[in-house]
């Protein structure tokens, strides 16, 4: 009975040195050839932790973006909101610059565009848009060279304003196969 108590005791003693003293603990590892092994993992447990440490940083980082993404989204919608204000104040003014300038709103577009067209290079210094007839349908605003059509309208009130101006596209672009003009 006392070497079961004895040994009761001794297991006791055991169980509460790997508990609490790394050292007995490696050495009993040691002997059973998991040293090596615990090793490894205190490695990767101290690895780990420096992991999680950088992840949390990139979360701040993307979180930082996030708000950055956030305030430049709502830049755009501010800048489109204003863009589509200027689009209506600019169109009411050519209409009022026309009247001043004795033009049809439609000449005044030929002209500006014109002008514009020229500045930027895209069409000859002397090239003028006018207005032009393809198979009887008027173009507002038509270049044989390079081919431009267009139509000059404030806005478009339907979806067949839409489908008139690529109507008159598409008999520009056959009638200069044929060289119609």
């Amino acid at each position: 009975m006392r070497m079961s108590s004895e040994i009761s005791d001794l297991k006791a003693k055991i169980f509460a040195l790997l508990r609490e003293d790394e050292e007995f603990r490696y050495a009993v590892a040691g002997m059973l050839g998991l040293d090596e092994i615990l090793r490894r993992l205190d490695r990767h447990e101290a690895e780990l932790i420096k992991i999680r440490e950088d992840f949390n940083r990139l979360r701040e980082d993307f979180n930082r973006m996030l708000e950055v993404i956030k305030h430049l989204q709502e830049g755009q919608a501010r800048l489109e909101k204003r863009i589509t204000s200027l689009e209506s104040a600019m169109i009411s003014g050519f209409g009022e610059i026309s009247k001043f300038a004795g033009l049809t709103f439609e000449e005044f577009v030929r002209k500006f565009l014109s002008a514009s067209l020229r500045k930027s290079g895209e069409i000859p210094g002397d090239a003028e848009l006018t207005k032009g007839f393809i198979y009887g349908e008027e173009i507002n605003l038509f270049l044989e060279d390079p081919l431009i059509a267009g139509e000059a309208t404030g806005y478009a009130e339907s979806p067949d304003e839409i489908t008139k101006l690529l109507r008159k596209i598409e008999l520009a672009k056959g009638s200069e196969l044929c060289g119609l003009w």
